[in-house]
């Protein structure tokens, strides 16, 4: 039979409501007699009932992370980090896919609301004002985009699509073609604000082609108008679109990367 609450009270000399605390807040419970709950605990292979414990201490010890597109491999490394620092913490992650549906999004930021003590909104499509109203719902903490009032996590895109649009213009090349993200991506702005001053510093031209969809299909339905627009170079939003892109151009007859060089801004969704 599984040991209980009362097992592990016994067999360490305390009351039940110190080993409740011992798991629920063991900062208020003393060191030395928050050891000896843990070893008889681990000797009687007790282990705490979460559905009790949130009751008890109003959290849930879960934490919603909801993802753009989980097929996306920029997404599974950041997935496994936040597992690793929630175990670490006693937390169990519930990921979600969105498949960039900003509808979806909402939808499952309401539907995680009550069985988490948060949500990690990855890149998320959904607009400003629709996120704080959200955060009144749930604490929200924004990756891959800002939003006033918020906790956000941010990489510096812009720094490296700089050094991308240095990188290409230090080849020879005076036309870029940049393949912009969705409409409204906070990272596909700030590449696109950083890739035109990099150009401009360089006396290089630089055309922006976008909105488009952060997926295979989003590069290979530019690369028509890549072809045409005489580009050559391409700095693409990320990974994914530059993979269609070059696919694009070579179902195309269009030799790469001979005649054009493409340079994906890999640290963007």
């Amino acid at each position: 039979m599984p040991a209980t609450i009362r097992d592990v009270a016994r067999a360490s000399g305390v009351h039940i409501s110190t080993v409740s605390r011992t798991f629920s807040a063991p900062h208020l419970v003393n060191p030395e007699t928050r050891s000896r709950v843990l070893a008889c605990a681990e000797h009687l292979g007790y282990r705490p009932n979460r559905a009790a414990r949130a009751l008890i201490t109003g959290r849930t010890h879960n934490i919603g992370l909801i993802v753009a597109d989980i097929a996306n491999p920029f997404f599974p490394p950041l997935i496994k980090a936040a597992e690793s620092a929630a175990r670490h913490r006693d937390y169990h992650i519930f990921v979600t896919d969105t498949n960039e549906d900003p509808a979806v999004e909402e939808e499952l930021v309401h539907a995680l609301a009550k069985q988490v003590d948060g949500v990690l909104l990855c890149s998320p499509r959904m607009s400003n004002s629709l996120i704080e109203q959200l955060s009144r719902e749930v604490p929200l903490v924004v990756i891959n985009r800002q939003v006033t009032g918020l906790p956000s996590v941010v990489m510096d895109v812009g720094q490296g699509a700089r050094l991308a649009v240095e990188h290409l213009t230090g080849l020879g090349h005076r036309h870029i073609a940049l393949l912009g993200g969705p409409r409204g991506s906070w990272t596909s702005r700030e590449i696109r604000r950083a890739a035109t001053a990099a150009a401009r510093t360089a006396d290089a031209e630089l055309t922006v082609l976008g909105p488009n969809q952060p997926t295979e299909h989003g590069g290979i339905g530019q690369a028509e108008h890549v072809r045409r627009l005489g580009a050559t170079a391409v700095l693409a939003y990320n990974d994914l679109m530059a993979i269609g892109l070059i696919e694009g151009l070579d179902s195309l007859g269009f030799g790469f990367p001979r005649r054009s060089a493409s340079s994906a801004s890999t640290t963007s969704r």
